[in-house]
């Protein structure tokens, strides 16, 4: 995709706008083992990065994507469930070193291997609960092919400001299916500044500036960098229970809890006068915006929310629902995933939900659902 196509309708995917956008940012290695329905990031990350490393599986993959970062690469992957699941521990451990890198999950129908072709959204509680200790990991997610684009970029600047692997969390239908788009839609993308220690005193590779630390590559020759994935002091020094270990084991909660509110990403289409909002993300946004357009035009008052900042979960997502008497949450799954994280599992009675499994929702099953 070339700066001379804009202004031009091109047929192309979510996947190729999100690995052209995550290179314009400054990711600048992709590492991965071919999975469906991620294998068109896989290729085009092959063919965009500077840097293109074919792993043997999803362990190794994040292993490697470990170490690159060490040494000032920004690593990206893509993958869906049954390889996530192996990279889990291994994101753990660039968690705890704090380690920037992107991750690209593509959710398909589980559990398990599930069916490699059939599109789904079951991964967010998956995502919620997979930091040991309950801490949070930031996810954005995609509605639309100016996600793809945008999200991505941020997703780099989420990774680097806060040292912290990201999930950007889509779906089969959003990077492999093709469509017709207009390449003016896109916004320009500068590389994100990785912001590395410059000072000549002494280096503490977790001392916290803001509660971040400031990061330094392992391949410089003017200080000594740790890294620990065990809990560890300011200087990276293996530590058991004293103070500042604990200090800065929670400091890792309370650095993605606020930094995260700088990278708070919704749409919010309020129409005045309405006491109903329908909720949709991901994929299923698709479907419900061509459901609000259509109750709007049957004289419906109905307003639309898109989270595309899921977790740590804003609080400014309940401060919504609030303001309404029925939310009615859209998402291709049977257990109101999203629901849980904004509420727990104790939902309001306001709070209602439509859901499919081993199919997209339509448009008229969320409108049902508004109307009833």
């Amino acid at each position: 995709m070339h700066e001379q196509n804009k202004g031009k309708r091109v047929m192309i995917d979510g996947s190729r706008l999100i690995i052209e956008s995550l290179a314009r940012a400054g990711a600048d290695a992709f590492i991965g083992y071919p999975i469906t329905p991620a294998n068109l990031l896989y290729l085009y990350g092959s063919q965009r990065m500077d840097l293109m490393f074919s792993a043997p599986d999803e362990i190794t993959t994040l292993q490697w994507m470990s170490g690159l970062s060490a040494t000032g690469k920004l690593p990206v992957t893509a993958t869906s469930f049954p390889g996530f699941a192996l990279m889990i521990e291994s994101i753990n451990m660039a968690y705890m070193m704090e380690l920037p890198m992107v991750i690209v999950l593509v959710q398909r129908l589980g559990p398990a291997t599930g069916t490699a072709t059939c599109g789904a959204q079951g991964d967010l509680l998956l995502l919620k609960g997979m930091m040991s200790g309950g801490h949070p990991l930031p996810v954005l997610s995609t509605s639309g092919f100016e996600d793809c684009w945008e999200l991505s970029e941020k997703a780099v600047e989420v990774a680097l400001k806060l040292r912290t692997p990201v999930v950007l969390l889509t779906s089969k239908e959003e990077v492999m299916t093709q469509k017709s788009f207009s390449l003016e839609k896109l916004s320009a993308i500068t590389p994100k500044e990785k912001p590395f220690y410059n000072l000549d005193c002494e280096y503490k590779s977790y001392k916290p500036t803001d509660l971040v630390p400031d990061f330094l590559p392992v391949t410089q020759e003017k200080h000594q960098v740790r890294f620990n994935a065990s809990t560890h002091d300011q200087q990276g020094i293996l530590q058991h229970s004293n103070e500042e270990a604990m200090a800065n084991t929670r400091r890792l909660e309370e650095k993605v809890v606020e930094k995260m509110k700088d990278f708070l990403f919704y749409e919010l289409d309020e129409q005045k006068g309405a006491q109903k909002l329908l909720v949709a993300y991901g994929i299923s946004s698709q479907a419900a915006r061509d459901a609000l357009k259509a109750l709007r035009e049957a004289g419906e008052k109905v307003s639309l929310l898109i989270p595309k900042t899921l977790l740590p979960a804003p609080d400014g997502y309940l401060e919504i629902f609030n303001l309404y008497n029925k939310v009615v949450i859209a998402e291709e799954s049977i257990n109101n995933q999203l629901g849980d994280v904004i509420y727990g599992r104790c939902k309001p009675s306001h709070l209602h939900f439509v859901g499919s499994i081993g199919k997209m929702i339509t448009p008229e099953e969320i409108m049902k659902e508004v109307k009833a």
